[in-house]
């Protein structure tokens, strides 16, 4: 791939609350991004119906369609979420495993970064290192390092419609975007 050919990633948000500091941070992304990077975030996993293998023998949802495509078309995917009980949201892995029984499955082979963030001192990490597993099972390429775990994400995120302000974490993303933008070229080549 050449260096100047623009890439194009879409960020999954593991959150459904509207003031949400992992959207804060999904939104923070597209000016983040190294020249050259676009990014835009999937639709919401709320779309998504419980996983049912009832249903999906009635035909996929079209939210689980929709998302599948974009994931393909894409260059690249950004997992932006927070922890729950120690793990990934409820609506992500919902929507892991609806994307996972479609055939071709869109995030095989695909290049993956993780953002993870919480109000906790350690920013997700139990959640991050589930979501690294249920990413083996799919096959997704992700990016070891750098791991993006926003402690104390309440201090990070300010204002009214939630938004990334601590520029020392700015920065710490915009690296590990540099780094992603770097392995997505070296995936494809």
């Amino acid at each position: 791939m050449a260096s100047d050919q623009t890439l194009h990633f879409v960020t999954m948000l593991g959150s459904l609350r509207k003031a949400s500091f992992n959207a804060a941070i999904a939104r923070a992304l597209p000016s983040l991004a190294p020249e050259g990077v676009t990014i835009s975030t999937l639709g919401s996993l709320g779309d998504f119906p419980l996983y049912d293998a009832d249903l999906q023998a009635e035909g996929f949802p079209p939210a689980a369609l929709a998302m599948a495509e974009q994931i393909k078309s894409a260059n690249g995917l950004i997992f932006v979420t927070p922890e729950y009980n120690y793990s990934v949201p409820g609506v992500l892995k919902n929507a892991l495993d609806w994307l996972s029984r479609l055939s071709p499955q869109p995030i095989a082979g695909k290049p993956v970064a993780i953002v993870t963030a919480s109000p906790g001192a350690i920013g997700g990490a139990r959640a991050q290192y589930h979501l690294r597993q249920i990413l083996v099972f799919l096959d997704a390429h992700v990016l070891n390092k750098p791991e993006v775990m926003v402690g104390q994400v309440t201090g990070k995120v300010t204002g009214a419609v939630p938004e990334l302000t601590d520029a020392a974490t700015r920065d710490f993303i915009a690296g590990q975007l540099t780094a992603f933008t770097t392995f997505v070229q070296q995936s494809a080549s």
